[in-house]
């Protein structure tokens, strides 16, 4: 055979044809969009037979059936699948109600011999049933005559799916010819091209889905050690966003020149879904912390019962003032006193316990007289606080005491820990540097690293911001009620002022109103 030689249909000579399928593999490794890999396979294929029309239909997952994909045809300017739109034929079964295998339908037939199937006229073939494509030619006012059906082999020579060509036209005349041998054989060979296209656009699908599929599973086990912080995890992703797609939107003002591609997008997403995995290795007990008594139990309901052992034994005191005689009223009145100060200091102790409110010198100076009242364990005078209780109860605002804090702060660093050891793929190489930030601020004083602003990236920025918003309107937290949008955003507004936080992302959020996105 000469290389110039002709093929049979007269289209492209036969180096054209080396040079098209080169040039065909190039561009189908090359596509990521699944729906137009798709669309691409059947164009090219046609392009490739001058076929009129073409069907592709992909494997099911469990081998059942074959699914149609995408259907092009010229002459009646049918686009069916893909980007235009679901197809919602019935797929072809690969076996008969009785269990046999379906060679009556062409499609399923090569899928399940792995041989391709040339056609002169389908309304004479024997052996198969044509009555679909019949059925399609009445309504449409069509003619099918030629095809050809080629099985789709991946790199592990697995059908995949089959390729359908119809009525190949003659490029000189444009009357319906029958496909040429040669056309199959190069119809074989772009079949095998886009087996494996298709096939590794499958597998990095997979793959991203499974990579996305696990870090979600992460934060579900971050949400089953603490509900609190699992849906402030769901939150903050949602909100990080709705900012990078807003920043995306805007056409000018100082996000103008700013835009994150799509898998920059993949990559923020990730980072805020995974940003506080480092609290997976946070006891319970810290995260949880309602009360600043609290550890397994809330330690206020000791401090009670000693309050009522002391009370108890005013009473009985209160009692035997009035029985004797050498006892007056002013003493059962000064232990009524008492008693009443007892109850006061329980109060006061309890509204100390919930962290709401901050207390000053003159707070804590009380604690500490309250903890010299002396009452009796076992015949032993012990004081009614403990240190420890003193410690926590003399915590300025919140429920967690230094220590505490420290264990907490440090989820940061553990987040930054566990993420540095995983090989994310190099378009989303910086997860945990973005994960990790998020309690950085401008002015260097936050933490785990201290980065100033032009150490610290946009996207870390951005949940930043979604971070201390959501951390301050969040409404299921057991520690503190949360707030409204307008006084998360008056008490933001201090933290730009203070330069812990973004001012231009922060007038965005605020302006575009991204914050009612949850």
């Amino acid at each position: 055979m000469r290389l110039e030689k002709e093929s049979e249909n007269g289209s492209y000579t036969y180096p054209d044809h080396i040079k098209r399928l080169t040039e065909i593999g190039v561009a189908l490794s090359a596509e990521k969009n699944i729906n137009r890999l798709m669309e691409m396979i059947i164009s090219e294929a046609r392009a490739f037979t001058n076929a009129d029309g073409g069907t592709l239909y992909i494997m099911s997952d469990d081998e059942s059936e074959l699914l149609f994909t995408i259907i092009q045809n010229d002459s009646i300017n049918v686009r069916m699948g893909g980007t235009h739109g679901r197809i919602t034929w019935p797929s072809v079964k690969m076996k008969n109600d009785d269990g046999s295998l379906n060679h009556s339908n062409v499609s399923s037939h090569a899928a399940i011999t792995g041989q391709a199937v040339n056609i002169e006229d389908v309304y004479s073939a024997k052996g198969f049933n044509f009555s679909g494509t019949k059925e399609f030619d009445r309504v449409n006012g069509y003619r099918s005559k030629s095809m050809m059906v080629v099985p789709m082999r991946n790199h592990e020579n697995e059908i995949i799916g089959v390729l359908q060509l119809i009525n190949a036209l003659d490029p000189k005349t444009g009357e319906v010819i029958s496909f040429s041998r040669k056309s199959k054989e190069m119809t074989l060979s772009l079949a095998s091209q886009a087996a494996v296209a298709l096939t590794n656009n499958q597998l990095i699908h997979d793959l991203e889905s499974l990579l996305e599929s696990f870090i979600k599973a992460i934060a579900s086990a971050v949400d089953e050690k603490s509900p609190y912080t699992g849906g402030h995890i769901r939150r903050v992703a949602q909100l990080t966003m709705a900012i990078a797609h807003k920043i995306n939107e805007v056409k000018s003002g100082p996000f103008a020149d700013s835009y994150f591609s799509v898998d920059e997008l993949k990559e923020l997403r990730m980072a805020a879904w995974l940003h506080d995995i480092g609290k997976i290795t946070t006891p319970e007990h810290i995260v949880d912390k309602s009360k600043k008594l609290e550890t397994v139990y809330d330690r206020i309901n000791e401090i009670k019962s000693r309050i009522e052992i002391i009370k108890k034994d005013y009473l009985m005191k209160s009692k035997a003032a009035v029985k004797s005689k050498a006892q007056g009223k002013a003493d059962v009145k000064s232990i009524q006193k008492k008693i009443k100060a007892l109850d006061e200091e329980r109060r006061f102790l309890e509204k100390l316990n919930t962290g709401t409110e901050y207390i000053d010198n003159k707070d804590i100076a009380k604690i500490k007289k309250i903890a010299k009242r002396k009452w009796k364990l076992n015949g032993r005078i012990m004081t009614l606080l403990t240190k420890d209780e003193i410690y926590n109860l003399s915590v300025p605002f919140g429920t967690l005491n230094k220590k505490e804090e420290k264990i907490i702060t440090n989820h940061a660093a553990i987040t930054k820990k566990i993420l540095s050891k995983l090989p994310f793929p190099k378009k989303m190489r910086h997860i945990a540097q973005y994960a990790s930030e998020h309690h950085e601020k401008l002015d260097g004083s936050g933490y785990p690293s201290g980065l100033k602003a032009d150490k610290i990236s946009l996207q870390s920025r951005i949940i930043t911001i979604v971070d201390i918003f959501e951390a301050i309107t969040a409404k299921d937290r057991p520690y503190k009620k949360g707030k409204s949008a307008t006084e998360a955003i008056k008490i933001m507004k201090d933290m730009v002022k203070d330069n812990y936080i973004d001012a231009n992302l922060f007038d965005l959020f605020v302006k575009e109103k991204v914050y009612q996105d949850i």
